[in-house]
């Protein structure tokens, strides 16, 4: 079978590229030729052009066929609408943000995403409302429709958070950079809490893979995926820190109050949850982790330490100003804890609420239960 991947040296395409290949997949990447990867056999067959637009892709494509065409980059709107003159079969790769409530869980009610997010759960309603959220929907409405009209069977990922080697904006490199400049601290959102669904590079390939092998299964489908296992967000941070050998304190503050947590979070979005629903996945196509989160974010972590990202003038100025606002809120934070230290109170010990006699015959026991 001939398979094209669209993109393919991201954080996930080698997998996906090399995992087709060990199927027996004569393979090609499809990109605008701006990097390349040395995970990618040179063997593959690189073809030069830009996804972004129906007229470039069509000329890249011009005189091809595919068996199968995996779409992780570029307007997915557009390649649905042209991608069926060149295969029969398309698994495309979106996201969370056409869920509605991502950035405004206010929208909701009760306030929030539903836990966990099934695939069928409320979408943005318009441009208004959220734009990129909206275009991220419009995208894959598109997919489906060319499945419903016949012009291709296709397979549609919402992608969680991915986290592994060789992403452009690693948020892991901002949590390792506090380890490494010995930080004491690290102010977190709602005591960091918070659950954000996150998939490793190698996982999240392997789902899509998944669906490649599975093509009547996975025919017309939307699917979550993410690793099985989630962390909190203070437990994402002692990950690193234990693959650093260090560790750092945690100060939760109030969600609105906890401005140097932004750039870790989503879209610099609220600490509300988001936890994919992964039944479906699962049950459907078999998925399991390949990797375990933490060997997963320990190997990241390995991989950023001996390949360190570019810092540009811009990231160490928005570090230095965390690191004052870590500083004023730590001071802040220990204040009121040793107010709320002061008030006098007790702490009662807890008793479940049934009977547990010492001799037989009593009517009540010695808690008058």
């Amino acid at each position: 079978m001939k398979a094209l991947v669209i993109g393919g040296t991201g954080p996930t395409g080698p997998h996906l590229v090399n995992g087709l290949i060990g199927h027996g997949h004569d393979v090609s990447i499809l990109h605008r030729g701006t990097h390349d990867s040395d995970l990618i056999p040179g063997s593959v067959e690189r073809i030069i052009g830009d996804p972004h637009f129906r007229e470039t892709l069509r000329a890249a494509l011009d005189g091809r066929r595919f068996d199968l065409i995996i779409a992780t980059y570029g307007r997915i709107r557009y390649i649905a609408e042209i991608i069926g003159d060149y295969t029969d079969r398309l698994i495309t790769v979106g996201g969370a943000p056409c869920y509605r409530g991502v950035l405004q869980p206010e929208m909701l009610f009760p306030a929030g995403l539903q836990i966990p997010l099934p695939e069928d759960a409320p979408k943005v309603a318009d441009e208004a409302e959220f734009r990129f959220g909206y275009l991220v929907r419009l995208a894959e409405d598109a997919v489906m429709e060319g499945h419903r009209l016949g012009r291709y069977s296709a397979t549609h990922f919402r992608y969680p958070v991915v986290y592994g080697p060789r992403q452009i904006t690693p948020a892991v490199w901002t949590l390792m950079r506090r380890f490494m400049d010995k930080r004491r601290h690290i102010v977190l959102p709602d005591g960091g809490l918070t659950l954000t669904t996150r998939g490793y590079a190698e996982n999240v390939a392997h789902a899509v893979l998944l669906a490649a092998q599975q093509p009547e299964a996975a025919a017309g489908q939307i699917y979550n995926c993410g690793d099985e296992v989630q962390l909190s967000f203070a437990q994402w941070v002692q990950v690193v820190g234990n693959a650093m050998d260090s560790e750092i304190d945690i100060f939760g503050v109030p969600d609105q109050y906890a401005y140097p947590a932004r750039s870790l979070m989503m879209f610099y979005g609220p600490s509300e949850h988001q936890l994919f629903d992964l039944y479906k996945l699962k049950s459907e196509l078999g998925y399991r982790d390949l990797v375990a989160p933490v060997e997963a974010m320990a190997r990241t972590v390995h991989w950023y330490r001996d390949n360190p990202p570019e810092e540009t003038p811009e990231f160490n100025a928005e570090l230095a100003e965390n690191y004052r606002l870590e500083d004023a809120i730590a001071a802040v934070h220990g204040e009121a804890c040793a107010k709320l230290a002061a008030i006098e109170h007790v702490t009662k010990d807890f008793h479940h609420p049934y009977p547990h006699p010492k001799k037989p015959g009593l009517d009540r026991d010695h808690r008058a239960r």
